[in-house]
């Protein structure tokens, strides 16, 4: 998956794991020890409606970015360890991209990039 926008690191690249069914997207990066420098965790839903996400039984320091139907990054929000407070989508989002917390800063990825992602998750 790339991340594109107008920054000179505007071609950051990130490994993701894809959850794109319910089981999946319930248990997310919960229990992990740790995640390398440019992984993460891509959640992909049939529909864009407003995502809500929290870090339940979720070991490591996060960012989330809530992605459009049309891959423009929304928003991006770091989240805590084990902080059941949840973090609203500001509208309808289509994708959660979780990655190490400071990711996005940097690569300079902010919202209104574009995530091309590979044809096979779209």
């Amino acid at each position: 998956m790339i991340l594109g926008g107008t920054s000179s690191r505007s071609n950051a690249k990130a490994y993701i794991e894809v959850a794109d069914e319910d089981g999946e997207r319930q248990h997310g990066l919960m229990f992990r020890k740790g995640l390398s420098k440019d992984d993460g965790m891509l959640f992909i839903y049939d529909n864009p409606h407003i995502l809500s996400f929290y870090m339940k039984n979720t070991l490591i320091p996060l960012s989330i970015a809530y992605i459009r139907a049309d891959k423009t990054i929304i928003s991006i929000h770091d989240m805590k360890p084990l902080d059941e407070t949840s973090i609203e989508s500001e509208e309808p989002a289509k994708y959660a991209l979780e990655v190490r917390q400071g990711w996005f800063k940097e690569y300079d990825v902010k919202p209104g990039y574009i995530v091309i992602l590979p044809a096979v998750m779209r």
